[in-house]
């Protein structure tokens, strides 16, 4: 509601300008506005009502609207001064569309950190070498681990360094409501890195989180409009935790890097292996579970810790509904669950709506 609030005051504010360029070239009777204005000024008040119009119209569409706005808001004001009698009233609207100019604007810079990290990795990665995935690259791990690799059908494709993932979600704390979610992430495998950037619906607003894992080090930050800091850690206990997500990451959604010499295996059955992962001095496990079709359906380790009470609980992520995701097959759903002293705690739920690898990459053979 207040969306369309917001976009129907720069409408309206929009086609009042056009009322100083009808006054400037005589067009209809604008009594509104006493004070004559030359025909120069009456073309900026028409390029400010344009610039509001196109800023409401990109507002819509959410494309990058702040720099027009700001643009129509600083021409505004000036155009009001010249007939302050006249159009005053025209401040009220400046200074609203000001506000949102600056929430939008400290959203926009908070992503851009994001995305200034992503294109960094996109440049290391591209200089890599991008082979083939064989047999003779799966042949030294776990029957049912490579089972699972031949079932997701990574054999005789490109090795996998980089994957874009793109999920809908829920989340929760224990005792609270759930809130829904949109995300992105970019992982890259040379050097464990997981990049992701999610925005959060809370009470009607939207609330943007950055999770950064590079190498082995983790920090988490959400922002209220990207300005407000709510949560901004980094902590050994974080770094842990976040290892054994990219470690989560990679075997539920890239099977392919699972050829790492950062992974050691043991096979405990035909159904369940360990894995223990070690990146930067920090070693995980993990224990992953396999069904009868050779998909991955659950992924469980004792070495994340919860962050709330920082305390190490078990946790685990059921996920099942496979899809062809380019090629690939790939879970589509899954859930995180802690698992406390008094039951298991499911805190998050995520639908996979894209997965690409190599997307941003120009290698060749």
């Amino acid at each position: 509601m207040l969306r369309f609030l917001f976009i129907a005051l720069l409408l309206l504010h929009g086609l009042i300008h056009v009322m100083g360029f009808a006054k400037a070239f005589d067009f209809g009777n604008i009594t509104q506005l006493q004070k004559d204005i030359s025909k120069p000024l009456g073309v900026l008040w028409l390029a400010a009502a344009l610039l509001f119009i196109a800023t409401a119209v990109m507002f819509y569409t959410k494309t990058s609207w702040w720099q027009p706005g700001l643009a129509a808001v600083v021409l505004s004001q000036i155009l009001i001064m010249t007939a302050w009698q006249d159009a005053k009233f025209g401040t009220v609207a400046n200074v609203i569309i000001a506000v949102v100019l600056v929430l939008a604007f400290g959203a926009w810079r908070f992503e851009r950190g994001y995305q200034q990290d992503v294109q960094a990795n996109i440049d290391r990665v591209k200089s890599l070498n991008l082979a083939l995935l064989t047999e003779a690259d799966i042949r030294h791990l776990p029957a049912p681990v490579q089972r699972y690799m031949r079932y997701a059908g990574v054999l005789n494709k490109p090795k996998v360094y980089e994957m874009r993932v793109v999920f809908d979600g829920e989340m929760r704390e224990k005792g609270k409501d759930w809130f829904t979610f949109k995300s992105e992430q970019y992982n890259f495998f040379d050097v464990p890195t997981r990049l992701f950037f999610m925005k959060a619906n809370m009470f009607g607003v939207t609330v943007p989180g950055y999770h950064a894992y590079k190498n082995g080090v983790a920090t988490m930050q959400i922002k209220a409009f990207g300005l407000f800091p709510i949560v901004d850690l980094k902590e050994d206990i974080l770094n842990k935790a976040e290892t054994v997500t990219i470690f989560n990451d990679m075997c539920l959604m890239a099977p392919a890097t699972l050829i790492s010499p950062a992974i050691h295996w043991d096979t405990i059955d035909d159904r369940s292996v360990k894995a223990t992962f070690t990146v930067n001095n920090i070693s995980i496990s993990a224990v992953l579970y396999f069904n009868a079709q050779d998909q991955l359906v659950d992924f469980v380790s004792d070495d994340r810790y919860a962050l709330p009470d920082k305390k190490q609980y078990r946790f685990s992520t059921p996920v099942g509904a496979y899809q062809n995701f380019h090629g690939y097959n790939v879970m589509s759903y899954g859930e995180t669950v802690w698992h406390y002293p008094d039951g298991p705690f499911t805190y998050g739920k995520f639908t996979l709506k894209d997965l690409v690898y190599n997307e941003r990459a120009d290698y060749g053979f």
